[in-house]
């Protein structure tokens, strides 16, 4: 292939949830002569030099749109458009690519089935998506295709002994993620702590937030993206409460550093095969009880759950097998 253009919300390697999309861009890089990146912000520091950054952020959205236009225009012709994450954008890039036969392909991973997401799937040529469930709408362009983790990224580090269980929450402070219940369950184990990072990126979020520090909970704010290893190797165990269908990314990042994850998505069922990780979602008691056994797992045990854990990430979930995928749905 010769020409990827790819769009995003931002290209800059510490945004707290964005981050993860420059090591995508990268491995896409290196299977193809040249990438453009259309995104909204950022200056893409550390890309390679066959990837050109376009942005199209502007004051009013009637000047993104008009911008987003100009500059899918001045990429083309190209042999596939990529939209990350956003439905709009294949609406938007629809009426320069499709009429030229373009592939025009929407990674999406989230439980959200909104009226835009359904005109994007009727106008996208194929879904690139974690899982067949990790897309909330049925449709026979879904390519399951896992999430595109870089590995390299998280050291398998030797965990340090504590005296009771570190728990750690990573993410947006979102109703979506179930923190309540998360807290309501390491209050019922004797040992066990819970620490929280996160951001609030709307007044949804922000409400949220403020909500949950009623609890008399710290919670902490959003790391750079560079101390992310440096928390998991601090911690024996993430908790992740997500909303099913959404495969959250924290979970395989997490165990491509070698820790192991509780979490209550039945989309992680095959990340765990063989291990009791899951949990009821909105049942603190259950978790609990995850959590109780947890603890009582020995240095050894909990070694071997990781580097297991770390091991299908690899072979699964790599930013590698990602870009692969999305290069043959683009075919």
């Amino acid at each position: 292939m010769r020409r990827l253009v790819f769009v995003t919300q931002s290209v800059d390697p510490e945004h707290p949830v964005l981050a993860a999309t420059l090591p995508k861009i990268r491995a896409l890089a290196e299977r193809v002569d040249d990438v453009v990146v259309l995104a909204q912000s950022g200056g893409g520091d550390g890309l390679p030099a066959n990837v050109q950054v376009r942005t199209f952020g502007a004051p009013s959205r009637m000047q993104r749109v008009w911008r987003f236009e100009r500059e899918l225009a001045r990429s083309l012709p190209a042999d596939a458009v990529v939209a990350h994450m956003i439905p709009a954008y294949v609406l938007l890039a629809a009426p320069l690519v499709r009429p030229r036969r373009t592939p025009l392909l929407l990674w999406y991973t989230h439980w959200k089935a909104s009226s835009t997401l359904r005109a994007a799937e009727k106008l996208a040529t194929a879904i690139v998506s974690v899982d067949r469930r990790s897309f909330p709408l049925a449709s026979p362009k879904v390519w399951p295709i896992g999430h595109g983790i870089d590995v390299n990224e998280f050291a398998c580090t030797n965990r340090a002994a504590h005296t009771g269980l570190e728990a750690l929450v990573l993410g947006r402070y979102s109703p979506a993620k179930g923190i309540e219940t998360i807290l309501h369950a390491v209050q019922q184990v004797e040992g066990a702590d819970v620490r929280l990072h996160g951001v609030a990126l709307n007044e949804l979020e922000r409400r949220h937030r403020s909500d949950l520090e009623r609890l008399g909970v710290p919670l902490g704010d959003a790391v750079p993206r560079s101390q992310v290893p440096d928390l998991f190797a601090r911690s024996d165990v993430l908790i992740n409460n997500m909303e099913a269908g959404a495969p959250d990314k924290v979970v395989y990042e997490a165990a491509a550093a070698c820790l192991p994850v509780l979490a209550s998505n039945p989309v992680f069922d095959e990340l765990f095969d063989g291990y009791p990780l899951l949990f009821e979602r909105d049942s603190p008691e259950s978790l609990a009880d995850r959590l109780r056994w947890f603890g009582e797992l020995d240095d050894s045990e909990r070694a071997e759950i990781g580097r297991t854990l770390r091991e299908r990430v690899a072979q699964r979930h790599s930013v590698d097998t990602w870009a692969d995928g999305v290069l043959a749905a683009a075919q």
